[in-house]
Protein backbone atom coordinates (compact mmCIF):
# COMPACT_ATOMS: atom_id res chain seq x y z
CA UNK A 1 0.00 0.00 0.00
CA UNK A 2 1.38 3.19 -0.78
CA UNK A 3 2.51 5.77 2.20
CA UNK A 4 -0.26 7.90 3.26
CA UNK A 5 -2.94 6.04 2.61
CA UNK A 6 -5.50 4.20 4.96
CA UNK A 7 -8.04 1.43 3.57
CA UNK A 8 -11.26 -0.21 5.14
CA UNK A 9 -10.31 -3.10 6.99
CA UNK A 10 -12.84 -5.21 5.16
CA UNK A 11 -13.40 -4.38 1.52
CA UNK A 12 -17.00 -6.28 0.87
CA UNK A 13 -18.72 -8.00 -1.92
CA UNK A 14 -21.82 -6.31 -2.39
CA UNK A 15 -24.92 -7.21 -4.96
CA UNK A 16 -27.11 -4.33 -3.48
CA UNK A 17 -26.28 -1.72 -6.60
CA UNK A 18 -28.32 -3.00 -9.15
CA UNK A 19 -27.16 -6.72 -8.89
CA UNK A 20 -23.75 -5.59 -9.71
CA UNK A 21 -20.97 -7.25 -7.42
CA UNK A 22 -18.39 -4.72 -6.10
CA UNK A 23 -15.68 -4.36 -4.18
CA UNK A 24 -15.83 -0.94 -1.81
CA UNK A 25 -12.59 0.44 -0.75
CA UNK A 26 -12.69 3.02 1.46
CA UNK A 27 -9.72 5.24 2.97
CA UNK A 28 -7.80 8.31 2.69
CA UNK A 29 -4.64 10.23 1.39
CA UNK A 30 -2.50 12.85 3.50
CA UNK A 31 -1.53 15.75 1.51
CA UNK A 32 0.26 19.18 2.30
CA UNK A 33 2.49 16.83 4.71
CA UNK A 34 -0.03 17.63 7.42
CA UNK A 35 -3.10 16.23 8.80
CA UNK A 36 -4.75 17.73 5.79
CA UNK A 37 -6.68 14.28 4.37
CA UNK A 38 -8.47 13.52 0.70
CA UNK A 39 -10.81 11.13 1.63
CA UNK A 40 -11.70 8.85 -1.41
CA UNK A 41 -13.97 5.95 -2.01
CA UNK A 42 -13.32 3.01 -4.76
CA UNK A 43 -15.41 0.76 -6.29
CA UNK A 44 -14.27 -2.58 -8.21
CA UNK A 45 -16.56 -4.40 -10.28
CA UNK A 46 -16.57 -8.51 -9.97
CA UNK A 47 -14.50 -9.76 -13.29
CA UNK A 48 -16.97 -10.49 -15.05
CA UNK A 49 -19.02 -6.85 -15.00
CA UNK A 50 -15.28 -5.15 -15.20
CA UNK A 51 -14.66 -3.21 -18.68
CA UNK A 52 -10.83 -3.06 -18.13
CA UNK A 53 -10.75 0.91 -17.96
CA UNK A 54 -10.41 2.98 -14.80
CA UNK A 55 -12.71 6.09 -13.82
CA UNK A 56 -12.74 9.07 -11.06
CA UNK A 57 -15.61 11.51 -10.56
CA UNK A 58 -15.67 14.97 -9.42
CA UNK A 59 -17.61 16.63 -7.01
CA UNK A 60 -20.23 19.67 -7.27
CA UNK A 61 -20.32 23.00 -5.97
CA UNK A 62 -18.11 23.30 -2.71
CA UNK A 63 -17.57 19.90 -2.52
CA UNK A 64 -16.60 18.12 0.57
CA UNK A 65 -18.49 14.91 0.05
CA UNK A 66 -18.15 11.88 -2.73
CA UNK A 67 -20.53 11.87 -5.53
CA UNK A 68 -21.15 8.26 -5.33
CA UNK A 69 -24.20 8.58 -6.98
CA UNK A 70 -21.95 9.49 -10.03
CA UNK A 71 -19.51 6.76 -9.34
CA UNK A 72 -22.73 3.82 -9.12
CA UNK A 73 -23.31 5.77 -12.77
CA UNK A 74 -20.13 4.52 -13.73
CA UNK A 75 -19.73 1.56 -11.99
CA UNK A 76 -23.11 0.34 -14.25
CA UNK A 77 -20.98 0.93 -17.12
CA UNK A 78 -18.12 -1.43 -15.91
CA UNK A 79 -15.27 0.70 -14.53
CA UNK A 80 -13.32 0.00 -11.74
CA UNK A 81 -14.00 4.15 -10.34
CA UNK A 82 -12.63 6.49 -7.83
CA UNK A 83 -14.45 9.54 -5.80
CA UNK A 84 -12.73 11.79 -3.53
CA UNK A 85 -14.52 14.77 -1.24
CA UNK A 86 -12.11 17.15 -2.95
CA UNK A 87 -9.76 17.57 0.59
CA UNK A 88 -12.20 18.53 3.13
CA UNK A 89 -16.01 17.86 4.60
CA UNK A 90 -18.84 19.34 3.58
CA UNK A 91 -20.10 19.42 7.13
CA UNK A 92 -17.36 21.44 8.65
CA UNK A 93 -18.30 24.19 6.64
CA UNK A 94 -20.94 27.10 8.33
CA UNK A 95 -24.53 26.73 7.17
CA UNK A 96 -23.78 28.38 3.92
CA UNK A 97 -24.86 32.45 2.86
CA UNK A 98 -23.55 35.79 3.78
CA UNK A 99 -21.40 35.54 6.74
CA UNK A 100 -21.00 31.77 7.16
CA UNK A 101 -17.35 30.88 7.92
CA UNK A 102 -16.09 28.67 5.41
CA UNK A 103 -12.92 26.67 6.93
CA UNK A 104 -11.55 25.41 3.69
CA UNK A 105 -11.62 28.63 2.16
CA UNK A 106 -9.19 30.10 5.21
CA UNK A 107 -6.61 27.87 4.25
CA UNK A 108 -4.58 27.89 0.86
CA UNK A 109 -3.91 24.63 0.71
CA UNK A 110 -6.89 22.97 1.23
CA UNK A 111 -8.64 25.71 -1.19
CA UNK A 112 -5.67 24.78 -3.87
CA UNK A 113 -6.65 20.66 -2.65
CA UNK A 114 -10.39 21.68 -3.99
CA UNK A 115 -10.32 22.08 -7.52
CA UNK A 116 -6.59 22.01 -8.58
CA UNK A 117 -5.12 19.30 -6.85
CA UNK A 118 -7.45 16.73 -5.31
CA UNK A 119 -8.09 14.85 -8.18
CA UNK A 120 -4.61 14.08 -8.71
CA UNK A 121 -3.89 13.42 -5.22
CA UNK A 122 -5.98 10.18 -5.04
CA UNK A 123 -5.73 9.22 -8.67
CA UNK A 124 -2.57 7.46 -8.34
CA UNK A 125 -2.95 5.39 -5.20
CA UNK A 126 -7.05 4.13 -6.20
CA UNK A 127 -5.15 3.05 -9.42
CA UNK A 128 -2.76 1.26 -7.73
CA UNK A 129 -4.98 -0.36 -5.77
CA UNK A 130 -7.41 -1.48 -9.05
CA UNK A 131 -4.20 -2.67 -10.73
CA UNK A 132 -3.55 -5.46 -7.55
CA UNK A 133 -6.97 -6.34 -7.32
CA UNK A 134 -7.03 -7.59 -10.28
CA UNK A 135 -3.25 -8.44 -11.07
CA UNK A 136 -3.58 -6.14 -13.89
CA UNK A 137 -2.87 -2.61 -14.93
CA UNK A 138 -6.35 -1.12 -16.26
CA UNK A 139 -6.01 -0.66 -19.95
CA UNK A 140 -7.27 3.08 -19.89
CA UNK A 141 -7.97 5.68 -17.35
CA UNK A 142 -10.82 8.66 -17.94
CA UNK A 143 -11.89 11.55 -15.26
CA UNK A 144 -15.62 12.44 -15.34
CA UNK A 145 -16.65 15.92 -14.00
CA UNK A 146 -19.33 18.23 -13.90
CA UNK A 147 -19.75 21.83 -12.51
CA UNK A 148 -17.15 22.17 -10.05
CA UNK A 149 -15.82 18.80 -11.27
CA UNK A 150 -15.89 20.74 -14.62
CA UNK A 151 -13.57 22.66 -13.36
CA UNK A 152 -11.61 19.89 -11.68
CA UNK A 153 -10.99 18.15 -15.50
CA UNK A 154 -9.72 21.64 -16.78
CA UNK A 155 -7.19 20.97 -14.02
CA UNK A 156 -6.05 17.77 -14.89
CA UNK A 157 -5.61 18.97 -18.24
CA UNK A 158 -4.02 21.80 -17.53
CA UNK A 159 -1.66 21.13 -14.16
CA UNK A 160 -1.79 17.42 -14.19
CA UNK A 161 -1.81 16.37 -17.86
CA UNK A 162 -0.13 12.66 -17.68
CA UNK A 163 -2.81 10.78 -15.27
CA UNK A 164 -5.67 10.38 -18.10
CA UNK A 165 -5.84 9.70 -21.16
CA UNK A 166 -9.90 11.03 -21.54
CA UNK A 167 -11.14 13.74 -19.86
CA UNK A 168 -14.88 14.88 -19.93
CA UNK A 169 -15.97 18.31 -18.67
CA UNK A 170 -19.56 19.17 -18.35
CA UNK A 171 -20.87 22.58 -17.31
CA UNK A 172 -17.48 23.83 -16.33
CA UNK A 173 -16.68 26.20 -13.96
CA UNK A 174 -13.21 26.53 -14.59
CA UNK A 175 -13.10 30.24 -14.11
CA UNK A 176 -14.79 30.38 -11.01
CA UNK A 177 -13.71 33.70 -9.77
CA UNK A 178 -15.58 35.64 -11.94
CA UNK A 179 -18.30 32.80 -12.09
CA UNK A 180 -19.04 34.02 -8.49
CA UNK A 181 -18.86 37.33 -9.49
CA UNK A 182 -21.25 37.07 -11.85
CA UNK A 183 -23.52 35.74 -9.37
CA UNK A 184 -23.12 38.61 -7.63
CA UNK A 185 -23.45 41.18 -10.23
CA UNK A 186 -26.68 39.03 -11.62
CA UNK A 187 -28.52 39.37 -7.86
CA UNK A 188 -27.73 43.04 -7.54
CA UNK A 189 -29.25 44.18 -10.75
CA UNK A 190 -32.85 42.36 -9.95
CA UNK A 191 -33.34 43.81 -6.60
CA UNK A 192 -36.70 45.97 -5.60
CA UNK A 193 -38.77 47.34 -8.78
CA UNK A 194 -35.67 45.17 -10.73
CA UNK A 195 -36.53 41.98 -10.13
CA UNK A 196 -38.33 39.67 -12.44
CA UNK A 197 -40.58 36.91 -10.86
CA UNK A 198 -41.11 33.60 -12.19
CA UNK A 199 -44.74 33.93 -14.52
CA UNK A 200 -42.39 37.19 -16.20
CA UNK A 201 -39.56 35.25 -16.82
CA UNK A 202 -41.91 32.33 -18.51
CA UNK A 203 -43.62 34.94 -20.33
CA UNK A 204 -40.27 36.34 -21.94
CA UNK A 205 -38.77 33.07 -23.11
CA UNK A 206 -42.19 31.92 -24.53
CA UNK A 207 -41.83 35.71 -26.96
CA UNK A 208 -38.52 35.04 -27.98
CA UNK A 209 -39.22 30.79 -28.32
CA UNK A 210 -42.25 32.27 -30.77
CA UNK A 211 -39.68 34.75 -32.72
CA UNK A 212 -36.40 32.23 -32.64
CA UNK A 213 -37.98 28.34 -32.33
CA UNK A 214 -37.84 27.52 -36.03
CA UNK A 215 -34.30 29.66 -37.08
CA UNK A 216 -33.28 25.42 -37.58
CA UNK A 217 -35.84 24.29 -39.51
CA UNK A 218 -37.92 22.44 -36.73
CA UNK A 219 -40.59 23.93 -34.68
CA UNK A 220 -40.05 22.38 -31.53
CA UNK A 221 -40.13 24.94 -29.08
CA UNK A 222 -36.34 25.33 -28.64
CA UNK A 223 -33.36 27.44 -30.05
CA UNK A 224 -30.88 25.41 -31.61
CA UNK A 225 -28.23 28.20 -31.88
CA UNK A 226 -29.26 31.64 -29.32
CA UNK A 227 -26.60 33.29 -30.99
CA UNK A 228 -28.42 33.64 -34.26
CA UNK A 229 -31.29 34.86 -32.51
CA UNK A 230 -31.88 38.54 -33.00
CA UNK A 231 -34.71 39.06 -30.66
CA UNK A 232 -36.11 43.24 -29.58
CA UNK A 233 -36.34 42.78 -26.26
CA UNK A 234 -37.90 46.53 -25.64
CA UNK A 235 -40.59 45.13 -27.73
CA UNK A 236 -41.48 43.56 -24.08
CA UNK A 237 -41.98 46.53 -22.12
CA UNK A 238 -45.22 47.02 -20.71
CA UNK A 239 -46.94 50.32 -22.42
CA UNK A 240 -48.16 51.09 -19.06
CA UNK A 241 -46.13 50.37 -15.87
CA UNK A 242 -46.81 51.54 -12.06
CA UNK A 243 -43.70 52.08 -10.18
CA UNK A 244 -43.21 48.66 -8.62
CA UNK A 245 -42.24 45.27 -10.61
CA UNK A 246 -45.70 42.92 -8.63
CA UNK A 247 -48.33 42.71 -10.68
CA UNK A 248 -46.40 42.00 -14.71
CA UNK A 249 -46.82 39.10 -16.09
CA UNK A 250 -46.55 39.19 -19.68
CA UNK A 251 -44.43 42.00 -20.18
CA UNK A 252 -41.76 43.58 -18.36
CA UNK A 253 -41.22 46.93 -16.55
CA UNK A 254 -38.62 49.64 -17.21
CA UNK A 255 -36.31 48.40 -14.06
CA UNK A 256 -36.88 44.85 -15.17
CA UNK A 257 -35.59 45.51 -18.59
CA UNK A 258 -32.69 47.29 -17.29
CA UNK A 259 -31.87 44.33 -15.14
CA UNK A 260 -32.75 41.67 -17.98
CA UNK A 261 -29.99 43.56 -20.05
CA UNK A 262 -27.58 43.44 -17.57
CA UNK A 263 -27.49 39.96 -16.59
CA UNK A 264 -27.38 39.25 -20.56
CA UNK A 265 -24.33 41.68 -21.01
CA UNK A 266 -22.73 39.94 -17.52
CA UNK A 267 -20.99 41.91 -15.41
CA UNK A 268 -18.04 44.80 -16.49
CA UNK A 269 -14.47 46.04 -15.32
CA UNK A 270 -15.55 49.66 -15.66
CA UNK A 271 -11.73 50.19 -14.97
CA UNK A 272 -11.42 48.84 -18.81
CA UNK A 273 -15.03 48.82 -19.54
CA UNK A 274 -14.12 44.76 -20.50
CA UNK A 275 -16.61 42.16 -19.63
CA UNK A 276 -15.63 40.59 -16.65
CA UNK A 277 -17.91 37.14 -17.24
CA UNK A 278 -20.03 36.59 -20.27
CA UNK A 279 -23.92 36.86 -19.79
CA UNK A 280 -26.91 34.73 -20.28
CA UNK A 281 -28.08 33.74 -23.38
CA UNK A 282 -31.89 34.50 -25.25
CA UNK A 283 -34.12 31.28 -24.54
CA UNK A 284 -32.61 31.07 -20.75
CA UNK A 285 -34.83 33.76 -19.00
CA UNK A 286 -37.16 30.47 -17.83
CA UNK A 287 -33.76 29.35 -15.36
CA UNK A 288 -32.79 33.02 -14.10
CA UNK A 289 -34.67 33.03 -10.78
CA UNK A 290 -31.90 31.47 -8.79
CA UNK A 291 -29.27 33.97 -10.41
CA UNK A 292 -31.96 36.64 -8.83
CA UNK A 293 -32.42 35.46 -5.51
CA UNK A 294 -29.94 31.96 -4.42
CA UNK A 295 -26.49 31.81 -6.12
CA UNK A 296 -25.17 35.46 -4.78
CA UNK A 297 -26.05 34.41 -1.34
CA UNK A 298 -25.06 30.92 -1.62
CA UNK A 299 -21.49 31.14 -3.10
CA UNK A 300 -20.14 35.00 -3.90
CA UNK A 301 -20.85 36.01 -0.55
CA UNK A 302 -18.83 33.20 1.90
CA UNK A 303 -16.37 33.36 -0.96
CA UNK A 304 -15.42 37.12 -0.76
CA UNK A 305 -16.46 36.99 2.86
CA UNK A 306 -13.45 34.26 3.51
CA UNK A 307 -11.12 34.11 1.03
CA UNK A 308 -10.79 37.75 -0.13
CA UNK A 309 -11.38 39.90 2.56
CA UNK A 310 -11.06 37.59 5.51
CA UNK A 311 -13.92 39.55 6.89
CA UNK A 312 -17.51 37.71 7.41
CA UNK A 313 -19.47 40.86 8.03
CA UNK A 314 -18.06 42.15 4.65
CA UNK A 315 -21.19 43.78 2.85
CA UNK A 316 -21.09 42.20 -0.40
CA UNK A 317 -23.25 45.05 -1.85
CA UNK A 318 -20.21 47.06 -1.04
CA UNK A 319 -18.48 45.05 -3.71
CA UNK A 320 -16.90 47.73 -6.61
CA UNK A 321 -16.64 46.19 -9.96
CA UNK A 322 -14.00 49.01 -11.01
CA UNK A 323 -11.90 48.73 -7.67
CA UNK A 324 -12.05 44.92 -6.13
CA UNK A 325 -11.79 43.07 -9.25
CA UNK A 326 -7.95 43.01 -9.16
CA UNK A 327 -7.89 41.80 -5.80
CA UNK A 328 -10.05 38.74 -6.40
CA UNK A 329 -8.00 38.54 -9.56
CA UNK A 330 -4.64 38.69 -7.21
CA UNK A 331 -5.94 36.25 -4.62
CA UNK A 332 -8.78 33.66 -5.59
CA UNK A 333 -7.56 33.48 -9.54
CA UNK A 334 -3.90 31.00 -9.30
CA UNK A 335 -6.34 28.80 -6.26
CA UNK A 336 -9.03 28.30 -8.20
CA UNK A 337 -9.36 29.45 -11.53
CA UNK A 338 -8.14 26.85 -14.26
CA UNK A 339 -8.36 29.16 -17.48
CA UNK A 340 -4.72 28.37 -18.86
CA UNK A 341 -4.37 28.26 -22.68
CA UNK A 342 -1.13 26.07 -22.93
CA UNK A 343 -2.97 22.55 -23.17
CA UNK A 344 -0.26 21.03 -25.04
CA UNK A 345 1.14 18.45 -22.58
CA UNK A 346 -2.23 16.94 -22.19
CA UNK A 347 -2.40 16.75 -26.32
CA UNK A 348 1.30 15.41 -27.10
CA UNK A 349 0.85 12.37 -24.20
CA UNK A 350 -2.47 11.65 -27.00
CA UNK A 351 -5.13 12.33 -24.25
CA UNK A 352 -8.65 13.58 -25.22
CA UNK A 353 -11.22 16.11 -23.89
CA UNK A 354 -14.88 16.62 -24.60
CA UNK A 355 -16.53 19.52 -22.77
CA UNK A 356 -20.66 20.18 -22.24
CA UNK A 357 -22.54 22.93 -22.23
CA UNK A 358 -26.24 23.75 -21.90
CA UNK A 359 -27.47 26.82 -23.17
CA UNK A 360 -30.04 26.97 -20.80
CA UNK A 361 -27.86 26.45 -17.65
CA UNK A 362 -29.44 28.26 -14.32
CA UNK A 363 -25.61 28.75 -13.29
CA UNK A 364 -22.79 29.44 -15.84
CA UNK A 365 -23.42 31.30 -18.92
CA UNK A 366 -23.40 29.04 -21.59
CA UNK A 367 -20.92 31.39 -23.93
CA UNK A 368 -18.08 31.14 -21.53
CA UNK A 369 -16.93 27.90 -22.75
CA UNK A 370 -17.17 28.95 -26.27
CA UNK A 371 -15.04 31.92 -25.67
CA UNK A 372 -12.58 29.89 -23.92
CA UNK A 373 -12.43 27.31 -26.89
CA UNK A 374 -11.62 30.66 -28.96
CA UNK A 375 -8.91 31.29 -26.68
CA UNK A 376 -7.39 28.20 -27.07
CA UNK A 377 -8.10 28.00 -30.85
CA UNK A 378 -5.93 31.64 -30.93
CA UNK A 379 -3.00 30.13 -28.76
CA UNK A 380 -2.62 27.14 -31.50
CA UNK A 381 -4.93 26.40 -34.75
CA UNK A 382 -8.41 25.08 -35.22
CA UNK A 383 -7.50 22.09 -36.15
CA UNK A 384 -4.89 20.98 -33.41
CA UNK A 385 -7.41 21.88 -30.78
CA UNK A 386 -9.94 20.39 -32.10
CA UNK A 387 -7.36 17.17 -32.41
CA UNK A 388 -8.08 16.33 -28.56
CA UNK A 389 -10.60 19.08 -27.26
CA UNK A 390 -14.39 19.72 -28.27
CA UNK A 391 -16.75 21.26 -27.26
CA UNK A 392 -20.86 19.88 -27.86
CA UNK A 393 -23.41 22.95 -26.78
CA UNK A 394 -26.73 21.22 -25.83
CA UNK A 395 -29.72 23.10 -26.65
CA UNK A 396 -32.33 23.63 -23.83
CA UNK A 397 -29.74 22.12 -21.58
CA UNK A 398 -29.44 22.94 -17.74
CA UNK A 399 -26.76 22.15 -15.41
CA UNK A 400 -25.15 18.94 -15.97
CA UNK A 401 -28.19 17.45 -17.21
CA UNK A 402 -32.22 18.53 -17.68
CA UNK A 403 -33.28 22.60 -16.96
CA UNK A 404 -36.13 22.17 -15.25
CA UNK A 405 -38.15 24.50 -18.00
CA UNK A 406 -36.92 22.34 -21.23
CA UNK A 407 -38.08 19.03 -19.83
CA UNK A 408 -38.73 17.46 -23.30
CA UNK A 409 -34.99 17.68 -23.84
CA UNK A 410 -32.98 14.38 -23.99
CA UNK A 411 -30.60 14.96 -20.80
CA UNK A 412 -28.45 11.57 -20.73
CA UNK A 413 -24.98 12.48 -22.73
CA UNK A 414 -23.74 9.49 -23.65
CA UNK A 415 -20.25 11.06 -23.39
CA UNK A 416 -18.07 7.95 -21.87
CA UNK A 417 -19.10 6.03 -24.88
CA UNK A 418 -17.77 8.81 -27.49
CA UNK A 419 -14.39 9.64 -25.30
CA UNK A 420 -13.59 5.71 -25.47
CA UNK A 421 -13.94 5.55 -28.87
CA UNK A 422 -12.13 8.44 -29.79
CA UNK A 423 -9.16 7.76 -27.31
CA UNK A 424 -9.04 4.20 -27.55
CA UNK A 425 -9.96 3.40 -31.51
CA UNK A 426 -9.00 7.19 -32.94
CA UNK A 427 -13.20 7.54 -33.41
CA UNK A 428 -13.34 10.93 -33.93
CA UNK A 429 -16.78 12.34 -32.18
CA UNK A 430 -18.29 14.00 -34.98
CA UNK A 431 -21.80 13.72 -32.47
CA UNK A 432 -22.55 12.66 -29.27
CA UNK A 433 -25.75 11.01 -28.57
CA UNK A 434 -28.19 12.54 -25.95
CA UNK A 435 -31.34 11.02 -24.85
CA UNK A 436 -34.15 10.26 -21.85
CA UNK A 437 -35.95 13.52 -21.41
CA UNK A 438 -37.65 14.19 -17.78
CA UNK A 439 -40.56 13.90 -19.76
CA UNK A 440 -40.20 10.28 -20.19
CA UNK A 441 -40.38 10.51 -24.27
CA UNK A 442 -38.05 8.37 -26.04
CA UNK A 443 -37.01 12.09 -28.32
CA UNK A 444 -33.10 11.68 -28.67
CA UNK A 445 -31.27 14.13 -30.47
CA UNK A 446 -27.11 14.59 -31.87
CA UNK A 447 -24.78 17.39 -29.99
CA UNK A 448 -22.33 18.44 -32.37
CA UNK A 449 -19.04 19.64 -31.73
CA UNK A 450 -19.17 23.98 -32.40
CA UNK A 451 -19.00 25.25 -34.13
CA UNK A 452 -21.29 23.08 -36.01
CA UNK A 453 -25.17 22.61 -34.79
CA UNK A 454 -27.65 20.02 -35.67
CA UNK A 455 -29.92 20.24 -38.71
CA UNK A 456 -32.54 18.47 -39.74
CA UNK A 457 -32.56 16.49 -42.79
CA UNK A 458 -35.71 14.23 -42.14
CA UNK A 459 -38.79 16.51 -41.22
CA UNK A 460 -40.74 13.57 -40.74
CA UNK A 461 -39.01 12.18 -37.69
CA UNK A 462 -37.72 15.29 -35.61
CA UNK A 463 -37.65 12.98 -32.43
CA UNK A 464 -34.81 11.14 -33.48
CA UNK A 465 -31.45 11.61 -33.62
CA UNK A 466 -30.32 10.47 -36.72
CA UNK A 467 -32.74 12.52 -38.26
CA UNK A 468 -30.35 15.53 -37.84
CA UNK A 469 -26.55 16.43 -39.27
CA UNK A 470 -23.63 18.59 -38.08
CA UNK A 471 -23.53 21.00 -39.92
CA UNK A 472 -21.74 24.69 -39.98
CA UNK A 473 -24.52 27.38 -39.58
Amino acid sequence: MSPGITTAEDAVLSSSLHNISYCRVTGSVAYDHSNHLVEFELWLPSRDSYNGRFMVVGNGGFAGVIDTDQMASQLKQGFAVAGGDSGHRLLDNGVGGSGSYIPFLNNIEETKAWIHESIAIITEPTRKIATSFYNDPPSHSYYHGCSTGGAQGFALAQFHPHLFDGIYAGSPGNWYSHLMLSFLWNGQHAKGDAFIDQATLNATTEAILDACDELDGVKDRLIENPLRCNFDLDSLVCLTHTSSSKGYDTCLGPKQLEALKAIYAGPMDKRTNTTVYPGFSLGSERELLAQETLLYKAYAAPLLQNLIFHNLSYDIDTFSFERDVAQVDAIAGPLIDEIGVDLGAFQRRGGKMVVTQGWTDPLNAATWPIQHLEQLQKSSTKSTVASFFNLYMIPGGGHCGAASSYPYVPATYHVEDALVAWVENKIFPDSILSSTPPDGSSRTRKLCPWPKVAKIRNQAYPDVADSYDCVHD
